[in-house]
């Protein structure tokens, strides 16, 4: 079991100007083993030739690339848009030698009904999913949003999606945000996890200053570093590996302090939550 960062646990770096480059030479010091890299951050003209030569002079591995896709969107051209975005991260996951795409369902827009919203992501991650399993890619759906946010959603789509190279990405924090509690919701998933984002939440009140998101009943949810939020880490880790899970463990920050720091410390908590 190895631990990666998420390029999205310091997003505000990439916002002054990092790169993947910058990224990755950050992680080596983390004490992470590897690295998710974004769509939402790839620039193609510089990573093709930064990222290996960064990944190669750092040891580090490249763990999981995350696809940015929303199938929640009336026009089938735009649809069709968003399974070749995917196909793209295939490639890009192929090239560097990522076995995982994390992919998303996408969200609920106003006017559109869930049912049919549900059947073009079906139909979307269906062809993504075929284009995936010729180049022996997996592709796993991240609890994320209205329509793939609690557990069960996420189990139904890959029901229904029928392929084995659609799985799932755990992500342990989201189900706070869909008023799921995590612990529950790694026993619905824990056959189908192929990729863990360890990610922790702490409810805040309105008025604390921290920077929140906020639940599907109104509670706001606030950042914190792995295993100093409400998240039942340890058991959640406990329930995979008894699973039999044996992937990455990818730390994804998303709170207010300093994102470097954070993430040192995430990652910190996280080897000794897999060494107890």
């Amino acid at each position: 079991m190895a631990i990666a960062l998420s390029a999205w646990s310091c997003h505000s770096y990439f916002e002054e100007g990092w790169g993947n480059k910058e990224f990755i030479e950050f992680a080596a010091t983390s004490g992470a083993d590897g690295v998710e890299l974004l769509s939402f951050h790839w620039n193609e003209e510089k990573d093709a030739t930064e990222v290996p030569e960064a990944l190669a002079r750092t040891g580090l591995k490249l763990a999981c690339f995350g696809a940015s896709n929303n199938f929640a969107d009336p026009d089938a051209a735009a649809r069709s848009a968003q399974v070749d975005g995917i196909k793209s991260s295939v490639d890009i996951a192929e090239r560097f030698g990522a076995k995982v795409v994390r992919v998303f369902a996408g969200d609920l827009r106003d006017g559109l009904a869930f049912g049919e919203v549900r059947q073009w992501i079906v139909d979307g991650l269906k062809e993504a999913a075929a284009y995936a399993a010729d180049r022996g890619i997996l592709l796993c759906l991240e609890n994320h949003g209205l329509l793939a946010g609690k557990a069960e959603q996420v189990a139904s789509i890959i029901r229904d999606v029928e392929s084995p190279y659609l799985r799932s990405t755990f992500d342990a924090g989201n189900f706070l945000l869909v008023d799921e509690d995590p612990s529950p919701s790694v026993e619905v998933l824990k056959p189908l996890v192929r990729h863990v984002h360890v990610k922790d939440f702490a409810p805040v009140g309105e008025d604390s200053g921290e920077p929140f998101y906020r639940s599907i009943s109104g509670q706001p949810y606030s950042g914190r570093v792995a295993g100093e939020g409400v998240v039942d880490l340890p058991y959640i880790i406990g329930e995979l590996r008894a699973g039999g899970y044996d992937g990455w463990y990818t730390i994804e920050y998303e709170g207010g302090e300093e994102q470097r720091s954070a993430s040192i410390r995430a990652i910190a908590n996280l080897k000794g939550f897999l060494q107890g």
